[in-house]
């Protein structure tokens, strides 16, 4: 026999006899013709070709740091396990800000910033028009009752109505200018 049994390299590698079987059967040792096992090349292999996390599980380690966790092999576990967990982690998030895109919880930004632009100058518009509609309805209705208190016909002039109505009304549009609508 040229190399080790399944046996002895369960007992050189630290693991069960089962993972031997299985490393073997999925070409991650390398055999002999005679069927035993090339120690340093099947450990490399093995190395290159297996899961950290896999072989630290089948050793039984539990992954902390301090103390033998009973892993053997030339690779960083912790490094990527921290990979394989940010990973998972970023998939989760990017699983979950789909689900709420399609529920409708989530919205663009860019659209919502330009809906937000559009209501406001709508708003706006509204506002600059609106001394225009009413100046000529307030002076009639003021007149009205200027003259039931007093009794004496009195004129109110529209145009300068409105135009103190547009004073105020730009006053209070460009105070509400300097408001900014931020999203995050």
């Amino acid at each position: 026999m040229e190399g080790m049994s399944e046996r002895e390299y369960s007992a050189h590698s630290g693991l069960s006899r089962g993972a031997i079987q299985k490393a073997r059967k999925a070409g991650r040792l390398v055999v002999y013709r005679d069927g035993s096992i090339n120690v340093a090349a099947s450990d490399v292999r093995r190395a290159e070709m297996t899961d950290p996390d896999q072989q630290r599980r089948s050793t039984g380690g539990t992954g902390r740091t301090g103390g033998d966790s009973g892993f053997s092999g030339p690779a960083d576990s912790s490094s990527y396990l921290k990979a394989r967990t940010a990973l998972t982690v970023y998939q989760a998030q990017e699983r979950q800000l789909a689900i709420q895109k399609k529920t409708g919880l989530l919205i663009d930004r860019a659209r919502a910033e330009a809906l937000v632009f559009r209501l406001a100058r709508q708003e706006r518009d509204t506002w600059v028009t609106w001394p225009n509609r009413v100046a000529a309805l307030m002076a009639a209705r003021m007149a009205t009752e200027v003259e039931k208190q007093t009794g004496k016909p009195v004129l109110i002039d529209a145009a300068t109505l409105q135009r103190v109505l547009e004073a105020y009304v730009r006053e209070q549009l460009a105070a509400l200018a300097d408001l900014r609508v931020s999203l995050g």
